[in-house]
C-alpha cells in the first residue's frame, strides 16, 4: 500500500482492528535506517566540511599546508579565491584555495 492510500483511508480505519498503527510500523524499520544513517554517515561528514572551511578561512602566511594533490609547501601569499603555495626554494605555485586540505601537524597526529 502506498503513502497516499495510507493517509486517505486514515479515518476509515482508525477504530479498525490492525488499522493504523500495524501500517505505520510497517515503516518503523526504514525511519529507524534514516536516522541512523544520518547520525552515522551526513552529520559527521558536514562536521569535517565545517571544520575544513574554518580551516581554510584561518590560513595564514607562512603556514604549512599540503594539497590534495598532495603536495607539502608553505603558504606564502592569499587571496580571496587563491593562494600561493610555496614547495620548494623560490618555486610558487598559485592554487584555489578549495585545493588545500590540511596543515602538517595533522599528519604528525595521524602516523
Amino acid at each position: 500500500m502506498n503513502l497516499l492510500n495510507v493517509f486517505l483511508t486514515m479515518p476509515a480505519e482508525a477504530g479498525a482492528e490492525g488499522g493504523i498503527l500495524s501500517q505505520l510500523s510497517g515503516f518503523a524499520p526504514f525511519i529507524l535506517i534514516i536516522i541512523v544513517f544520518y547520525f552515522f554517515m551526513i552529520r559527521p561528514q558536514m562536521k569535517r566540511q565545517k571544520e575544513l572551511r574554518k580551516y581554510r578561512e584561518a590560513l595564514k602566511k607562512g603556514d604549512k599546508v599540503i594539497t590534495t594533490s598532495g603536495i607539502y609547501g608553505k603558504v606564502s601569499e592569499i587571496k580571496d579565491q587563491f593562494v600561493s603555495v610555496e614547495i620548494a626554494d623560490g618555486v610558487k605555485v598559485k592554487m584555489d584555495k578549495s585545493a588545500i586540505v590540511m596543515d602538517m601537524s595533522d599528519v604528525g597526529a595521524k602516523n
